[in-house]
């Protein structure tokens, strides 16, 4: 089992930067990919990014180029830098971790793809 803890969140204006972290503990090698995802007031789940042990990484366009997701050189923690914000980047904060080992990045950008969810953080961005 992997358990994962996410900080950092909070309340920021428009155009500001937070910064996110996971930690993860347990089986720490079961977390061969960690992701975020968020989800605001009334909608669905949605992929933010993702990285792989391997670093390769990849991010929903509505972030690219303002997130910068990665993970400390022990692998136990992912962090989400998160730049000029806007107010529809509001929502909690999940960080995810799969065991799966996908040759395709891509495959974790699907929430059922991963094993492990952390609780969440909520960001606030006002305007």
């Amino acid at each position: 089992q992997v358990q994962l803890v996410e900080t950092g969140g909070g309340l920021v204006q428009a155009g500001g930067s937070l910064r996110l972290s996971c930690a993860a503990s347990g089986r720490t090698s079961n977390a061969y990919a960690m992701a975020w995802f968020r989800q605001a007031p009334g909608k669905i789940r949605e992929f933010v990014a993702a990285i792989t042990q391997s670093t390769n990484t990849r991010y929903a366009d509505s972030v690219k180029g303002r997130f910068t997701i990665s993970r400390d050189s022990a692998q136990t923690t992912a962090y989400l830098q998160m730049d000029s914000l806007k107010p529809e980047d509001t929502a909690i904060y999940y960080c995810a971790a799969s065991h799966w080992r996908s040759a395709s990045i891509g495959d974790y950008g699907q929430a059922r793809n991963h094993d492990y969810w952390g609780q969440g953080t909520q960001v606030t961005v006002s305007s």
